[in-house]
């Protein structure tokens, strides 16, 4: 559903526009709003509504008393804000988690298939820096997949 990278900018209000692509997705769904929440790396992810009721489902049958579904719930759940897009394809982004993710002016949306990432544009550029380790690792989830 969400795929590619797109390069936006956020305004002095904390609005950004969703990529036209991304809008194309939502409206073949019916959508006009996104659930926008915290993530474990210092940017936002962005759900569907259909996908977001698929996750909590998920997560809601998971041990409740188990201390990483704990944590899961308080980074995941706590911080979801459902963000209508208006006119324009623009959705507010809250104080809170603009600064979760450290986002500024510029910002780059990068799809991930049943979500998209939201990331400060510099922050997006280290996540390309990998070590034999991680490379490795890649490699046999691609394998995985008979890539």
């Amino acid at each position: 559903m969400f795929r590619g990278r797109y390069e936006h900018t956020i305004d002095a209000k904390g609005r950004t526009s969703l990529p036209a692509r991304y809008r194309d997705a939502l409206a073949a769904l019916g959508e006009r709003r996104v659930i926008l929440t915290s993530a474990l790396d210092p940017c936002l992810v962005a759900y569907a509504m259909p996908e977001w009721n698929a996750f909590e489902e998920r997560v809601a049958k998971l041990p409740q008393f188990d201390r990483a579904v704990q944590k899961l719930k308080r980074i995941y759940l706590s911080g979801a804000v459902e963000c209508d897009v208006d006119d324009s394809g623009r959705l507010l982004i809250p104080p809170t988690l603009r600064e979760h993710a450290g986002l500024t002016k510029e910002c780059m949306w990068a799809g991930s298939g049943k979500y998209a990432e939201l990331w400060d544009k510099l922050a997006w550029k280290t996540q390309f820096d990998t070590n034999d380790d991680e490379r490795r690792a890649i490699s046999a989830r691609l394998a995985e997949l008979g890539l």
